[in-house]
């Protein structure tokens, strides 16, 4: 593709028109669909068995040993206890008790490994399925999955981040338009959605036509995909802004004894918002759930931290079961890296890339199984190592997503959704 004419140009007015839009529309959600303009690569046909997927990523290195994959009797277990699953021969952390009892209807990774123990570095790796460069951006996997498949609803966004999204990669150099709308607080919903008080329809839709006519001139001089992703972002955010669908955000809509269930932590209300959505026909949710980050105090600090995600994660996979969208729903368990072996002089675990787990479960899956295996302390794997790449693709192939697609980016680079790995057909239903 051509690449926008005078980029910096471009550029500077996409923040231009989204200051106009702030402060002259009272528009603040355009911050939300606005991302990155780098460019497109072309666009793919819709993948027929695509479902939906909730993927809950746990930012700042999950300790596998104290939950997926515990080494009993050994120095390296620490004051963790051990529990037995639903699965003969299958242990988890003694957090862990609701997805034990539900292990039949989850694929544990155990030998999980990358090439880097940097958080930031990693999220990203984890995210795209590919190392950071200086010379490009890298889609998300949601990103791609939009790319791929196209949104379920005409109204709502087809993919949203539950969460700060700090250095999110968004959309990479596909379409801005693919770019997650943030959700900083499940419990606050999609906020910024209203008109401010002063501002009557009829003021709003004059602001809308005098914005028109001054960016006229704009997209003459500049017509491109670049731009007209941005102007289809404005346009599906002022669509929204009117739309019966934002119900979807509202927690409150929930029964009481339904919240109280997944457990009343931004975590936890993620997780039901999660629900909601893919229920609404959000294609692609990411939960975010931070502060795993243990160098010190980890057996004091991490029982009530998993036991949070323990409750969610099981409730949540119970609540879509119930509601018949387990089988067209894939939910990713996730971290960027695992936690070391040797307890530190602080009683906590330091970065370990080497190997960590990560866990599967609904669509394209198939529940009670284990593959690969770390060492006896948890070191290494000791077989059927999995890639972050392998782990994206078995993401995409149970998805449905074209995994062995290329796909060419600006610059002409060819690449391929998750990574092109290879899926873990022992998982694959």
């Amino acid at each position: 593709m051509t690449p926008c004419p005078a980029f910096d140009d471009c550029h500077s007015r996409r923040h231009l028109l989204a200051g106009a839009a702030r402060a002259g529309l009272g528009v603040a959600i355009l911050d939300a669909v606005a991302g990155a303009v780098t460019g497109t690569a072309g666009a793919a046909p819709p993948a027929a068995d695509f479902g939906n997927v909730i993927c809950l990523f746990m930012k700042g290195a999950l300790s596998h040993i104290d939950t997926f994959d515990p080494k009993p009797g050994r120095d390296e277990q620490g004051e963790t206890e051990v529990i037995q699953t639903a699965v003969p021969g299958v242990s988890f952390g003694g957090s862990m008790t609701r997805l034990a009892a539900r292990a039949d209807r989850l694929a544990v990774v155990r030998s999980l490994s990358t090439e880097t123990g940097a958080h930031e570095q990693g999220i990203y790796t984890m995210r795209t399925a590919y190392a950071p460069l200086g010379s490009i951006q890298h889609p998300a996997l949601g990103a791609w999955a939009l790319h791929a498949a196209g949104k379920k609803s005409r109204e709502l966004p087809g993919y949203v981040l539950v969460g700060n999204g700090n250095e999110h990669p968004g959309a990479g150099f596909l379409d801005p338009k693919l770019s997650p709308v943030p959700v900083a607080d499940p419990r606050l919903g999609l906020e910024n959605t209203r008109r401010p008080a002063y501002l009557s329809q009829t003021n709003f839709e004059r602001r809308l036509a005098l914005a028109d006519r001054i960016d006229r001139d704009f997209r003459r001089a500049y017509a491109g995909p670049q731009v007209e992703a941005y102007n289809q972002m404005v346009a599906e955010a002022i669509r929204l802004l009117g739309s019966d669908d934002l119900a979807a955000f509202d927690l409150s809509r929930e029964p009481a004894a339904v919240r109280s269930r997944y457990g009343d932590t931004p975590f936890a209300q993620g997780c039901l918002l999660a629900r909601r959505l893919v229920e609404a026909g959000v294609r692609f949710v990411e939960v975010e759930f931070g502060g795993w980050d243990m160098h010190r105090e980890l057996f004091a600090e991490l029982p009530a931290k998993a036991a949070q995600l323990d409750a969610a994660m099981a409730t949540l996979l119970d609540d879509l079961a119930d509601r018949g969208l387990l089988a067209s729903t894939l939910v990713v368990l996730v971290s960027e890296f695992g936690r070391s072996p040797r307890i530190n002089e602080n009683a906590g675990r330091d970065h370990h890339p080497a190997v960590f787990s990560a866990v599967l479960a609904g669509k394209g899956i198939r529940g009670g199984v284990v593959h690969g295996a770390s060492d006896e302390r948890g070191h290494s794997p000791a077989a059927d190592g999995v890639s972050v790449a392998d782990f994206n693709t078995t993401i995409a192939a149970a998805a449905g997503l074209p995994y062995e697609r290329e796909f060419f980016a600006p610059n002409g680079r060819p690449f391929k959704i998750g990574g092109g790995g290879k899926p873990i057909a022992t998982v694959l239903a």
